[in-house]
């Protein structure tokens, strides 16, 4: 018998951490199933669940008998890593690629990962940040995303750029490399992809980001999600300084310097007139700086509209990020305390459906017509990307 771990065969092990999907997974797995072949290379999807209440298992379980390339599998310590790491450890082939309940892939995704993986030599590769919205918020957050002025000119974000970066959006590994680098830290409840490519780059490897890779990532659709979001990366952020004694670039600490700044200058600026023209010089030259990147950002006449929550948008990225790196300081630093409980919780909002257990799947397809029906998605030319 094959010995999962040490000996993986030729394919493609697509690993999917969840956590109560049952709105999405069905929509999710009907595109990921959908993905092109490679030559003679197997494919299978461990959906990886952290014990969801919403039925999310009870649908991967049903879409598992009708595509025996869906393994089912239980999560017991629920994160993202943990998860990851369940999957990698349970992959049956020797390319391990990592997919998001809430992105579509492109058709190719997968095969274009591959072909990169080979041609590039890199120990991770992946595409752009890509994204889609459907209300106002979200839309105006997916502007906001893609801007210099909330990532700070971090490459991932920016779709036409390919080359090395210092990580990209999900990722695609040989099997052998993660194991050459323990994993991921299973310490992290976020920011663990970011954390396991900062290894991979101090260990001597390369991160790889090519625009062919396509794929599109809804973003958080309310201000107080978004909030709580950035949040938990800059609190996540200080985790990872922390374990590696350096940040993997200066910007991740500009956001925590401009809210230290005016929590130091609101507090003094009661007792000296000079602190209290200081704190108005910062947030003058921030609000000068946040209007202008919001003109800029909805420059386009179709995105006028998003003008007037465009400010807000972007103070939400800065102000989280800053404050979360702060309170990360004060926790893993300053107290050298364990993570707060609700840092480590889900950010999406949460659909919570009542699952039947007698009910068909939402297309009420049995098992021929199941896959006679991601063939013509596949082969589809009007298929969605």
């Amino acid at each position: 018998m094959q010995s999962i771990d040490n000996d993986p065969g030729r394919g493609v092990s697509v690993v999917v951490p969840c956590l109560n999907e049952a709105a999405h997974i069905e929509a999710f797995l009907r595109n990921a199933l959908s993905q092109e072949p490679i030559d003679d290379l197997e494919y299978e999807f461990l959906i990886v669940d952290g014990g969801s209440e919403d039925g999310t298992r009870e649908i991967t379980e049903k879409m598992s008998k009708l595509d025996q390339r869906i393994r089912p599998l239980d999560n017991v310590d629920r994160t993202a890593s943990a998860g990851l790491n369940k999957g990698i450890r349970s992959a049956r082939y020797d390319i391990v690629v990592r997919m998001d309940v809430h992105t579509e892939y492109a058709p190719d995704y997968v095969r274009k990962c591959v072909e990169v993986l080979e041609r590039t030599g890199a120990e991770n590769v992946g595409g752009p940040a890509r994204t889609k919205a459907k209300g106002y918020i979200q839309q105006a957050v997916r502007l906001a995303y893609h801007s210099w002025f909330s990532v700070g000119g971090a490459l991932f974000h920016y779709e036409n750029h390919e080359g090395y970066v210092e990580t990209v959006t999900y990722g695609c590994w040989k099997k052998k490399t993660l194991h050459k680098f323990n994993l991921f830290d299973e310490e992290f409840a976020r920011n663990e992809d970011d954390e396991l490519n900062l290894r991979i780059i101090r260990g001597g490897g390369k991160i790889w980001q090519c625009p062919q890779i396509r794929s599109w990532y809804y973003p958080r659709d309310s201000i107080a999600l978004l909030f709580k979001q950035y949040l938990q990366y800059g609190y996540w952020k200080v985790r990872i300084i922390k374990k590696h004694k350096l940040p993997a670039s200066y910007r991740h600490l500009v956001p925590a310097c401009f809210v230290l700044a005016l929590l130091g200058l609101s507090l003094l600026a009661p007792f000296d007139k000079v602190f209290a023209l200081g704190l108005a010089g910062v947030l003058g030259a921030y609000s000068c700086a946040n209007l202008s990147a919001s003109l800029i950002t909805c420059r386009k006449q179709e995105n006028c509209r998003f003008l007037p929550i465009m400010p807000a948008v972007f103070a939400t990225y800065h102000f989280a990020y800053g404050w979360g790196f702060l309170m990360g300081l004060m926790d893993f630093i300053v107290l050298r305390r364990s993570a707060r409980s609700p840092l480590l919780e889900l950010t999406r909002r949460r659909v919570m459906l009542k699952y039947n257990p007698e009910s068909k799947l939402s297309h009420n397809l049995d098992s021929s017509h199941f896959a006679s029906t991601l063939m013509q998605e596949k082969h589809s030319p009007t298929s969605k990307n």
